[in-house]
């Protein structure tokens, strides 16, 4: 006899219409998979319950959302599930069903309708097979045919039937059982490991928002470089994103050699990560030496350089996020930015700290200034903890100079206090170079201090450059000042 779940985490509200509706229909009804995973690992519940139905899973889901009086229902009738929202819950509810693959270049399986067990079978790992009774015979019984909790106890990730078939008829599952060890802090057993190392071309069937969408979850995990180890030692990195693949590897010359920068990058993201939970930042940090393979150079008395690696990886940033399918919005830029300017104030820590130097990050920086720091704080990963110790407190040094410059010059989202159009009709002047030159004189003179970032200053300096290029005063023109 299998145990009875602890009441409390069948307190949602919907177990208990669900566990009526189903009584009157004469049909069974299951809770499965993830939140049954988590309640027993006693994780924070996400909101989103996994119901399997004895019977036709649609049809329950339909007329149960009528009796709840609930307008808005999802179907998928490709996958042969609906959804709808109760209490602030999503509920998805499926048939009990039969899977099987025939076409090999496709995920979508044949389904034909099973039993409980036979549901359990088809899912991806033993710790997503658990269900809980909601019927009146056995209400809140555990079922667990595949020793599911069995390998949540033992922390393993392990397939409930053949690794290489699992693998093979859904490519996916190599990518999720890689997440859910990084998530969850679990081994993956061996022979699973192995049938994913095996079957890793078949990720080439799996579009980029699939796989894109388990990178984020590995991103947004506590210690995402878990996955990244296991997404390389797979085989499955080299497929799906060469370019940080490529970051591995030591090369010496001279007896001098440099870090191996797929292992620093992941270290900076779990650096990130224990600072940040924003998505976004996670991928600048694993995006930002994306380009040292192309700027790598050994240079005799030097060593390696690196040069302008921020700025070919800044280039690099658009085509990796059109390959994976991720938003060419804010959040790009966002991420191109950082990865553009990330070595900005690690160059302040090294030299002398000038005013001038501090405004011109906060202008390029913007109101990302602070996750710019953050960045570059985590990108220190040297084993010598005297030299961290000096870079963090020449950082805080760098922190608080910006604080004051901003204080006092008023620098964060800077535009000149005369822009292109007043210098146009001032001097009666077309679109031209001339018009860009004297407004990046004016943002040059007040980020060097020469003059203040006030309208009455720069108004004068725009005269003054103007003249040293030949151009004189507009009569008609009435200035601000004169007003």
């Amino acid at each position: 006899m299998e145990p009875l779940i602890k009441k409390e985490y069948l307190r949602p509200k919907i177990f208990e219409k669900i566990f009526e509706f189903a009584e009157n229909k004469n049909v069974s009804a299951f809770v499965i998979g993830g939140y049954v995973r988590d309640i027993l690992l006693e994780r924070p519940f996400k909101k989103d319950i996994d119901i399997v139905i004895d019977g036709d899973g649609v049809e329950f889901a339909e007329q149960l959302a009528r009796k709840l009086k609930i307008r808005k229902i999802n179907i998928y009738k490709t996958y042969g599930t609906a959804m709808f929202v109760y209490d602030n819950i999503e509920v998805e509810f499926v048939g009990a069903r039969k899977e099987s693959y025939i076409d090999e270049n496709t995920r979508n399986p044949i389904i034909e309708k099973g039993s409980i067990e036979d549901d359990q079978l088809r899912r991806d790992f033993t710790i997503n097979t658990i269900a809980i009774s909601l019927n009146k015979e056995n209400y809140g019984q555990i079922i667990d045919k595949f020793d599911g909790i069995k390998d949540l106890q033992n922390k393993i990730i392990k397939t409930p039937t053949n690794p290489e078939i699992t693998f093979s008829d859904d490519p996916l599952r190599m990518m999720r059982a890689i997440r859910f060890a990084c998530q969850l802090n679990f081994k993956i057993e061996s022979e699973c490991f192995e049938a994913i190392s095996k079957n890793a071309k078949r990720i080439n069937i799996i579009t980029a928002e699939r796989i894109h969408t388990e990178i984020n979850k590995i991103l947004l995990s506590d210690k995402p470089s878990i996955g990244f180890e296991l997404l390389n030692k797979s085989g499955l990195l080299k497929i799906i994103f060469p370019e940080l693949y490529n970051l591995q590897g030591i090369e010496t010359i001279n007896n001098i050699a440099h870090k191996d920068n797929f292992y620093h990058t992941i270290q900076v993201v779990d650096n990130v990560s224990k600072k940040s939970d924003n998505l976004w930042l996670r991928w600048a940090a694993l995006l930002h030496d994306i380009a040292k393979p192309k700027s790598k150079k050994f240079v005799e008395g030097i060593g390696w350089t690196f040069h302008s690696h921020n700025f070919y990886g800044a280039k690099m940033v658009p085509k990796i996020f059109e390959k994976f399918k991720l938003p060419l919005n804010e959040k790009m830029k966002y991420v191109q930015k950082l990865v553009d300017l990330h070595m900005r104030p690690i160059a302040l820590v090294e030299e002398i700290v000038t005013d001038s130097a501090i405004r011109r990050l906060i202008v390029d920086a913007g109101e990302d200034i602070e996750d710019l720091m953050l960045l570059c704080e985590a990108d220190i990963t040297s084993k010598n903890d005297r030299k961290v110790s000096q870079f963090l407190e020449n950082f805080e040094l760098v922190r608080k100079k910006i604080v004051e410059v901003e204080e006092r010059d008023s620098l964060r989202n800077f535009q000149p206090p005369v822009d292109g159009l007043e210098i146009m009709n001032y001097f009666n002047i077309e679109p031209s170079e001339n018009v860009g030159i004297i407004k990046n004189a004016i943002k040059d003179a007040i980020l060097d201090g020469i003059i203040k970032n006030d309208y009455a200053e720069a108004f004068d300096y725009m005269i003054i450059k103007a003249k040293e290029i030949g151009i004189e005063k507009n009569q008609d023109y009435r200035t601000k000042i004169d007003e």
